[in-house]
């Protein structure tokens, strides 16, 4: 028997249908979540503190978001609720990554509850949490991004928030593995993995977020999860957001979206610049070629699945 949905009222409104954008790093949530969070009756948040907690220590122990008892739904579903209140001065707290998606210059906040009829959250890495995140919102609708992964790692490669997971001194305490975080499926892969340049652990992210993806894609229904390919959400924006509209039986902004598309540079993780922006294809003169090797060499299949290489 199907478990009774919890009910979570934030500021007074009852969080239905709540949205979250999936995604390995630098596939596009953060281009998606430009165009949600400016559409009106969304409130919808990125990177705020009490979620990004949580979902990083769930991507670190892997354990607790996949074991039962631990109280893993009720975590996430308490920091969701913290980042959405609406607070006098509230909106100070966010990270840049949320602050550049609503476009605050200023202090005040990025929504008035007035306005707000739908919940959501774009956080970087919400991915590896979506299962407890279906046990916390059995009616969330789930959208997620897929793009080259030799493009991902090209920009990856100039992050320094994602390249700070690869230093041994983050994972000295508290890592488990196997990790699918880290795209570690083997606890005695964790040497070899030690060894691997850098090129090639942003590869073994990419693979296991897209496995993540298609897992997701294999499981749920089409009325709730959508996936987005970033190369047509950048070269076909409108019929993209027309049918993320549809998806989500709501109105979502095309120009936030080409606002974002027309920028040269996007956000990492940390919400610092990271060069190279909304452009497909860009790896091939941004990746060295044995990096490209390794990176083709490593998500060989996954980058043929999805129809990346030939």
């Amino acid at each position: 028997m199907r478990p009774t949905p919890h009910i979570l009222v934030v500021n007074g409104i009852k969080v239905r249908r709540p949205v979250f954008v999936l995604g390995a790093p630098h596939s596009g949530a953060d281009l998606l979540a430009r165009a949600l969070k400016r559409s009106f009756g969304f409130h919808l948040t990125v990177g705020r503190p009490s979620v990004a907690r949580v979902v990083y220590a769930f991507a670190r122990r892997p354990s607790i978001p996949n074991g039962k008892g631990t109280g893993a739904t009720r975590v996430l579903r308490d920091a969701l609720a913290e980042s959405w209140q609406l607070t006098p001065g509230g909106c100070q707290d966010c990270p840049a990554l949320c602050r550049d998606a609503g476009g605050l210059t200023t202090q005040g906040a990025c929504v008035t509850s007035g306005g707000i009829s739908r919940f959501g959250d774009a956080s970087p890495d919400l991915l590896y949490s979506a299962r407890v995140l279906l046990e916390a919102f059995p009616d969330a609708r789930l959208i997620q991004l897929i793009r080259d992964g030799r493009d991902v790692a090209a920009d990856m490669l100039a992050d320094p928030a994602c390249l700070a997971w690869f230093k041994p001194a983050l994972l000295a305490e508290g890592t488990e593995f196997p990790n699918p975080f880290l795209g570690i499926n083997k606890a005695e892969h964790r040497e070899k993995w030690s060894s691997l340049p850098t090129a090639g652990k942003c590869a073994l992210r990419w693979r296991n977020a897209v496995r993540i993806s298609a897992r997701l894609r294999a499981e749920l229904p089409a009325d709730q999860l959508l996936t987005v390919r970033y190369e047509d959400l950048i070269t076909q924006p409108n019929p993209v957001i027309e049918s993320v509209s549809r998806f989500l039986e709501a109105r979502v902004s095309l120009v936030a979206l080409h606002g974002a598309i027309g920028a040269t540079t996007t956000l990492g993780a940390s919400g610092s610049a990271v060069a190279g922006g909304p452009v497909t294809g860009a790896w091939r003169t941004r990746l060295r070629p044995d990096d490209a090797a390794l990176i083709e060499k490593i998500a060989q299949s996954e980058l043929l699945r999805l129809g990346y290489i030939n």
